[in-house]
């Protein structure tokens, strides 16, 4: 299994750059939507004055294969404090994904004003870790050989048939060969398993159809809380709002997704 730096590697190509998609960072056979922004970020960083990533927005237009897809960044706009740039991943010459991403210059600085809270969780190894394949699931979940999630138990019962009309989960999340996290890999825990759906009764997959994410500061070393909840389903679509909390108790992520579901 590649790490994910190596997973998220681009490489100049033909007047673009060029990515090995991995099939270890999917869902099935999908691979998984902040992997995808990931790669796109890691594009950006190649051409971009400023070092970090501080918020992406992508419409995810065709599920990519593993193997090699093209990556075009296009620069909008160069200031002092932040730049504009638009990424598109294409594969077999048709695009996969597009994304605007902004890049600035992040730190470890408390707010100057919030009102947000972390998760009140049971201790890490008090939450029960999913596993990558999941006795009755229909399609196995490699990524979760790659990133743990451990869920609160209280969010629990739809595993043992028992949905809950909450619409929230909440866990810990750490990466299994104990890599930190960075601003890009936030971005793979701003789209954690399970989909609200999944809680809710509805299986199946729940695609993406688009995702903003804001990285907020820089995360200190250890794991990541979050929170997820869903305000509604409606006519086939979900939305799904998340809060990404690092070890030190601060918010270092959020992201807004709107996904497809079958009802």
């Amino acid at each position: 299994m590649k790490t994910f730096t190596e997973a998220t590697a681009v490489v100049a190509a033909d007047g673009a750059l060029e990515a090995d998609l991995d099939a270890g960072w999917a869902i099935g056979d999908k691979l998984h939507g902040g992997y995808l922004m990931a790669i796109l970020g890691r594009a950006v960083a190649t051409t971009a004055e400023h070092p970090h990533l501080v918020s992406m927005t992508t419409t995810f237009l065709r599920p990519p294969a593993a193997g090699r897809a093209r990556v075009t960044v296009e620069l909008l706009r160069a200031g002092r404090t932040a730049g504009q740039y638009r990424a598109r991943l294409e594969q077999d010459g048709q695009p996969c994904a597009e994304a605007l991403v902004t890049q600035g210059l992040l730190d470890r600085s408390q707010p100057w004003w919030g009102r947000a809270k972390p998760p009140a969780l049971p201790a890490e190894d008090e939450c029960v870790r999913l596993p990558a394949q999941a006795p009755g699931s229909p399609f196995p979940v490699p990524l979760l050989d790659l990133v743990e999630h451990r869920l609160d138990p209280a969010v629990l019962g739809f595993a043992a048939g028992q949905p809950s009309p909450d619409g929230q989960t909440a866990g810990w999340l750490r990466f299994a060969d104990g890599a930190d996290w960075d601003p890009l890999s936030l971005l793979i825990a701003t789209d954690p398993a399970p989909p609200i759906s999944l809680t809710l009764g509805l299986t199946g997959w729940a695609p993406t159809l688009s995702l903003t994410a804001y990285v907020r500061r820089l995360p200190a070393p250890g794991p990541l809380r979050f929170a997820m909840r869903s305000s509604e389903i409606t006519s086939g679509r979900m939305d799904e709002i998340v809060e990404v909390w690092d070890a030190a108790d601060t918010l270092v992520a959020q992201a807004t997704q709107l996904a497809a579901v079958r009802v």
